[in-house]
């Protein structure tokens, strides 16, 4: 019977591949050339995908109820922590300023007073002032990050490490100029329709804002429609016919850096990366208030989505990551639509799916969970065929 059977070589703990061969005596078994093992896995299995006979990765029975779970768990976590900030800023501002009754309707009140009550003025030019401060305001600091390469420390958390250090200034400055014309040209007439659209669906009053709960109830709801809407509209950017005129322009940057989120081909800006934040609003009519926490939360989303940092206590990028490195895997922004179309598929054989959680320590994710020998090697033939091309 020993010569029927098939052996594995190498770890499973977290991944690695077996390799699998005709069965030797013990004594041949031992004297196997890891090197050359080595080798030959790597002739035989594509650049860049671990196809990994691993008993952890065999959960395909409960795949999509496991996703599903998780992008719950992500969900509420993300509403129970935002509720209790929210609280906790509201205790601290009672107390110290002297704040009576509803502290956040007191503050909009305030506001509207000096801004006006006009809804056109709100949703169209209150909407580009907040989503251009939160993204450049954010961006700015992972800028810096990338063209100073400090702190050091901070390094350590680099996704593809040995990339955009320091990032090339005059990419950077491409990326800007393109940026700041889809923010203008582009992002204030679609905030015009947007306004419009609003006013025919019919929105709720300025004055009064909604209660907290029912913000929050909104908030998952703008979450579940912008998982279907850009992992559809994103999945069709990647459509052979239309792939190389509208979408290859935003994956010219196969390791993003934070700023090039929405650097990218005007149509492509619009149907998205504005259209699927907004269907929700749209969907929920939902006040102007929450339209701005809402672009807000996804701003901050989707830079560090490709700010190229796994950083503690921060979503993780892995996913969005690796979409830039292959292409073809993790099109969606929670994954449950990439599992349930499994266009995850390459990217769970990986080490970077090990990786793919919130680290709740100051441990970077690879010193957590480290490359294998052979990982290394096709990362860096990777890195080589790139610059050659």
């Amino acid at each position: 019977m020993m010569k029927n059977n098939r052996w594995g070589i190498g770890l499973i703990m977290f991944g690695e591949r077996q390799a699998k061969a005709e069965s030797a005596p013990p004594e041949a078994q031992n004297k196997q050339d890891p090197d050359k093992v080595a080798a030959k896995m790597t002739e035989t299995t594509p650049l860049g995908y671990e196809n990994y006979e691993n008993p952890f990765y065999k959960d395909q029975p409960s795949s999509i109820l496991s996703s599903l779970g998780s992008v719950l768990v992500v969900i509420g976590t993300a509403l129970v922590v935002f509720a209790a900030a929210r609280n906790t800023i509201t205790w601290h501002a009672q107390k110290f300023w002297g704040a009576s009754g509803d502290f956040w309707q007191a503050q909009w009140d305030k506001f509207l007073n000096v801004a006006g009550e006009d809804p056109l003025f709100l949703w169209v030019f209150g909407s580009t002032a907040i989503t251009f401060g939160v993204y450049w305001l954010f961006g700015g600091v992972y800028t810096f990050l990338d063209v100073t390469n400090m702190p050091k420390a901070i390094r350590r958390y680099k996704i593809q490490p040995g990339t955009n250090e320091p990032v090339d200034r005059r990419r950077l400055l491409k990326v800007i100029w393109c940026v700041l014309l889809n923010q203008i040209a582009v992002g204030i007439p679609s905030s015009y329709i947007m306004y419009y659209s609003m006013k025919w669906r019919g929105f709720p009053g300025i004055r009064e804002l909604p209660t907290f709960h029912w913000v929050l109830y909104e908030l998952a709801i703008h979450i579940m429609v912008e998982e279907a809407a850009f992992y559809y509209s994103h999945r069709f950017l990647h459509s052979k016919h239309i792939y190389k005129y509208i979408h290859k322009q935003h994956h010219e940057w196969t390791a993003p850096i934070a700023v090039t989120a929405i650097y990218c081909h005007p149509i492509e800006h619009i149907f998205s990366n504005l259209v699927p934040p907004f269907l929700g609003v749209f969907v929920m009519g939902s006040h102007v208030a929450t339209a701005w926490l809402w672009f807000t939360l996804a701003i901050l989303s989707t830079l560090n989505a490709h700010s190229g940092y796994h950083l503690p206590f921060f979503p993780s990028p892995e996913a969005h990551d690796f979409h830039h490195l292959k292409f073809n895997n993790c099109f969606g922004v929670l994954g449950v639509l990439d599992r349930i179309h499994g266009t995850d598929a390459a990217f769970r054989q990986t080490r970077a799916y090990l990786r793919h959680i919130m680290m709740l320590s100051f441990i970077p994710p690879r010193v957590a969970i480290p490359d294998t020998q052979l990982t290394k090697m096709k990362y860096w033939q990777m890195q080589h065929d790139l610059k050659q091309q």
